[in-house]
């Protein structure tokens, strides 16, 4: 399924797409799906195109082997990154992958980065941000306990970069949670902001929405958020509904579950204007 919203030519608008996966422990699957979801992302006009959360490597078992793969010259799942994005002509926010490696290139031996990287439309990676905030909690689903702290290690730093979509704050998942990294993104520029996830159903169903559209309320900008949707192992099902989200908090595009890709042009007036009308940032006391 797909969903793409109509607005008319503008400078300050671009389109850019949202991708829905059901990734299962068969990465080569997982990365024929990103290929083929990617593709119709630049064929509904899409400038950046955003994966989610654990698009090539979803089971834990499977992370610290494959973020050793990712240290070598032709990491696998960065080169794929590179080679749709120059191929397609495309920027890519490649979700999240494991990297066993720090940003400054220090090694990890006993765990990995669940690390966003972002290429662009010549295939040069241009960013990258590692997933501050890990999901350690008790849900009441088949999985029942995830304790990401085990196999990740945090990352420190924000991201902000400046895009063909405008300037983009990267955050992964569980960093929903925390509004403290909204407000710093916001305060370093951020017009709209990227969050591959991956939320259980059960978390998903509760929280979902409501956190979304609360962070892009209050920061007053636009939220892109893929995520897994639907039954990806015998034990792990995930919520989906990957969106877009206006600096109002409307949902402008959404794809309850299944894979698929969702589009939207965002328009960067809305969020000046927004912030003209009702200046909240002026207005803060603490």
């Amino acid at each position: 399924m797909s969903a793409v919203t109509d607005s008319s030519n503008s400078e300050n608008r671009r389109r850019v797409a949202a991708i829905q996966m059901v990734s299962g422990h068969d990465i080569a699957k997982n990365l024929d799906d990103a290929e083929r979801l990617l593709a119709e992302a630049a064929k509904q006009g899409a400038k950046v195109a955003v994966l989610p959360e654990n698009f090539a490597v979803l089971s834990t078992r499977q992370m610290l082997e494959h973020g050793q793969h990712e240290n070598a010259p032709d990491a696998p799942i960065q080169t794929f990154l590179k080679e749709q994005a120059k191929k397609l002509g495309l920027w890519i926010v490649g979700g999240s992958l494991p990297i066993a490696s720090r940003p400054d290139g220090t090694r990890i031996s006993d765990r990995v980065r669940a690390s966003c990287v972002v290429y662009d439309d010549q295939g040069q990676q241009v960013a990258r941000y590692d997933k501050i905030h890990l999901f350690d909690a008790m849900v009441e689903d088949a999985h029942g306990q995830y304790r990401e702290s085990d196999t990740f290690e945090p990352g420190e730093e924000l991201v902000v970069i400046d895009t063909p979509a405008g300037r983009l704050g990267l955050a992964i998942c569980y960093d929903l949670r925390f509004p403290e990294i909204f407000r710093a993104l916001r305060e370093r520029g951020a017009e709209w902001i990227t969050l591959p996830s991956a939320f259980t159903w059960n978390t998903g169903d509760a929280h979902w929405h409501a956190l979304i559209r609360a962070r892009a309320i209050e920061n007053q900008l636009w939220m892109v958020a893929p995520g897994q949707g639907g039954q990806n192992s015998e034990r792990r099902r995930t919520f989906g509904h990957s969106l877009i989200c206006d600096p109002w908090g409307k949902i402008v595009s959404e794809l309850e579950e299944g894979m698929g890709v969702v589009s939207a042009e965002l328009d960067l007036d809305q969020v000046k204007t927004i912030r003209t009308q009702m200046p909240v940032w002026e207005h803060r006391r603490l």
